[in-house]
């Protein structure tokens, strides 16, 4: 078990991590998800031992490590810019960690050809890195990682320089490979969708801060800031300033009401959010709520329409599975159901509510 207890680390005014304390268990995929410069990398260097923090703790299984030297943990560290020893051959990068650990020859031929066979690297073996292709050179780390049996892994965005399909296979596995191996699996990434797919733990970063932690799909589903919200969508969260009076809903300085009603809910001011791919063309049923604005930019991906347009002069965006072209200022309309909707308050924190919609 890895414990992080009010970790800080700054230089002069500038913080980089800001009381940080989390609990990752063996056995648990953990994510680290935010942004650049959100703290994802300074957390990993701290845990490594790398860098140390001004103040706080980090123990593993119940004892301290921070006094530990780098070369007595027994941890495995991936960077999105792949580390090899460019004078060894692919098949001694990889076993480099088992030769360190003194395994005898044949258990390191072993070993060696499994995790190569798993990376799709059998055939490059005898041949030196500065003959790989970067995705390969990648592959390599990441085995010389998974040979090493680490008590912690670190992964800093391992796979942004791989191929779509290796990429995918490797999301898959990767987990459960690490998983039995009973370490601590800790995976920086800036991609939301990354997260879902990996699941497991996330850990919503902002500026050094930890804004939520908890089981992934909880997260997606129940953000509890609106930065949690912010952080874990893409493409980005659409998001107005609402008041809310008797129940009702109102764009803030507008007389423009939503056809909504909110049980429970004091009156304010209010953030109301919601994911791009929660909008529609067409109603589904008489609940679905009605927006609209005027389209700025219609993006095309072969597959999918993303729709810029304003909503009470915020830019928002409808993600629709669907290829449909629309002109520039033209009004549009969209539809979303109620329990798609995240209301947040004042302090930016999460509101629970129903909705009862308007006879």
């Amino acid at each position: 078990m890895l414990e992080l207890r009010n970790i800080t680390r700054h230089e002069g005014a500038e913080i980089f991590l800001d009381d940080v304390s989390l609990t990752m268990q063996r056995g648990d995929l953990n994510i680290l998800l935010g942004p650049t410069l959100s703290g994802k990398t300074s957390l990993m260097r701290i845990m490594a031992g790398l860098d140390k923090p001004n103040s706080g703790e980090l123990l593993f299984d119940g004892v301290s490590v921070l006094g530990t030297a780098v070369q007595k943990r027994n941890v495995a560290m991936v960077y999105q810019q792949f580390i090899n020893y460019p004078a060894l051959s692919v098949f001694e990068n990889i076993a480099s960690p088992l030769r360190v650990a003194r395994v005898e020859q044949r258990q390191i031929d072993k070993q060696v050809a499994e995790v190569a066979e798993l990376l799709q690297l059998t055939e490059m073996l005898d041949r030196t890195p500065d003959t790989l292709s970067g995705g390969q050179q990648q592959r390599v780390a990441l085995a010389r990682a998974l040979i090493k049996k680490a008590d912690l892994v670190l992964l800093d965005e391992p796979l942004a320089n791989l191929d779509y399909k290796l990429r995918e296979e490797l999301r898959a596995e990767l987990p459960a490979l690490f998983a039995a191996m009973g370490a601590v699996l800790v995976y920086a990434t800036t991609e939301p969708t990354e997260a879902l797919v990996l699941g497991g733990n996330t850990v919503c970063l902002h500026q050094g801060r930890v804004e939520q932690f908890g089981p992934t799909l909880d997260l997606y589903r129940t953000p509890a800031s609106l930065r949690s919200a912010k952080i874990f969508s893409d493409p980005p969260l659409n998001s107005v300033k609402v008041e809310c009076v008797a129940g009702q809903l109102a764009l803030a300085g507008s007389q423009q009401k939503l056809e909504i009603e909110l049980e429970q809910v004091p009156d304010g001011n209010y953030t109301l959010a919601v994911r791009p791919h929660h909008l529609s063309r067409e109603p589904e049923t008489a609940e679905d709520i009605e927006v609209q604005g005027n389209v700025s930019v219609t993006e095309l991906t072969g597959s999918e329409t993303f729709v810029h347009f304003s909503m009470a002069d915020n830019p928002w965006v409808a993600l629709l599975h669907d290829v449909e072209d629309f002109a520039v200022a033209s009004s549009v309309k969209f539809y979303l159901k109620p329990q798609n909707l995240f209301l947040f308050d004042s302090d930016d924190a999460l509101v629970e509510w129903q909705p009862a919609i308007k006879s």
